[in-house]
């Protein structure tokens, strides 16, 4: 199999890079300040808790917080995983088979293609920078063949930040039911959009063979506690993919469940916090790139945490990353980190987080004092910054 760019990459950089610009994930709490909003009870379930096996589905109750965040289900309709890499992985190898066919979403998280080209054929559907990383419907119904069996999708999307119109999700849904295939949908940073009205509903509500994918990792800001789910009205897809599950991580850690069953119970205050450092975030990085309009071509995201704006520069974004990370230790994904096996896919932009508190704010005074210093000339001039 290929390897994982993305996750080569950071193996490298991530934990040595002074200023890690480029995370995917909300600001984690300590694990003080999440006992600190539990009941006493919870704290209590948490601190006596037995370091036994648990359960392959995941525990009672918090299967049943997990369906509460949805519309429509009840905690029959979710299986809990290992974070949300393992249900991608298990999904795609028990819903495809060799004679299949399966679309996805370009550019992506590198796993949703790679591991279905492991199984099957593979068309790639673009989401075109022109038009703010827009899926067009026409080109997602023309890449349909008789074999086509899934369709893959990731919004509020990594990395471009974009969001279904909701009327595209409607259509898109009524294109999966016209022809029978599964829709997965991962979903992960659901929560953390900078507008609640551009919020989409969650496939697993409204499309009886819809999947969706989430995790505690991205929207909640808590990847260390490795729990992920996905919900799907089908309990057939959800059974084969427990089963193969029994290959896989079998179940869950014991902690990371009674710790998710705590957050998930004050989801609302701890989104309501993480919604607030992005929309803080996004304004401070506006302003940056406006800074050096001749540097950057730059579209504000509609949700999650991270954006892919475009390099301008003479000197392109791979060199540009590199010079970055060298002589100021500032991570940025350039975009080779995205290239895909099933079609071209934008060569000069760059993933940038912004979920992060003080870290992200060092990190953009660090990119401030690079451009200052390796790229004055691109600066506005200090009377017409703002207008």
């Amino acid at each position: 199999m290929r390897n994982f760019e993305l996750e080569t990459f950071f193996s490298t950089w991530e934990f040595t890079a002074r200023h890690h610009m480029t995370a995917s994930d909300m600001e984690s709490m300590s694990l003080g300040d999440l006992l600190s909003l539990a009941d006493p009870q919870d704290r209590k379930e948490f601190v006596e808790l037995s370091l036994g096996y648990t359960q392959t589905w995941g525990a009672a109750d918090l299967r049943e917080l997990i369906a509460g965040t949805y519309e429509s289900l009840s905690a029959e309709h979710v299986l809990c995983l290992a974070g949300a890499g393992e249900g991608i992985y298990a999904a795609m190898r028990v819903l495809l088979a060799p004679q299949d066919h399966a679309i996805v979403v370009v550019p992506n998280y590198q796993s949703a293609e790679t591991i279905a080209l492991e199984v099957c054929e593979v068309t790639g559907v673009a989401l075109h920078e022109h038009n703010n990383w827009q899926l067009d419907m026409a080109e997602v119904e023309a890449a349909i063949r008789p074999n086509t069996n899934l369709v893959s999708i990731n919004f509020p999307h990594n990395p471009t930040g974009a969001l279904m119109a909701h009327k595209d999700l409607d259509a898109l849904v009524a294109l999966c039911r016209k022809h029978d295939l599964y829709l997965f949908s991962d979903e992960v940073y659901r929560g953390v959009e900078l507008k609640a009205s551009d919020r989409m509903r969650q496939v697993a509500d409204i499309y009886e063979k819809g999947i969706s994918l989430n995790v505690m990792s991205k929207a909640y800001g808590m990847p260390g506690l490795r729990i992920g789910w996905v919900a799907s009205q089908d309990t057939d897809a959800l059974q084969k993919v427990e089963r193969y599950k029994h290959y896989l991580s079998i179940c869950n850690s014991a902690p990371s469940e009674r710790l998710a069953v705590i957050a998930l119970k004050h989801r609302d205050t701890i989104l309501d916090r993480n919604r607030a450092i992005v929309a803080r975030n996004v304004v401070e990085l506006e302003a940056l790139f406006n800074e050096f309009p001749g540097l950057f071509h730059w579209q504000r995201p509609k949700g999650g945490c991270v954006a892919f704006p475009k390099y301008t520069g003479p000197d392109g974004v791979e060199a540009f990353c590199k010079s970055l990370l060298k002589d100021s230790g500032v991570l940025l994904l350039p975009a080779s980190v995205y290239k895909s096996e099933l079609m071209d896919t934008p060569v000069d932009n760059f993933r940038i987080g912004f979920g992060r508190g003080a870290v992200f704010a060092e990190g953009l005074a660090a990119m401030r004092r690079h451009l200052e210093s390796h790229y004055g000339e691109f600066r506005k001039a200090e009377g017409q910054r703002g207008s």
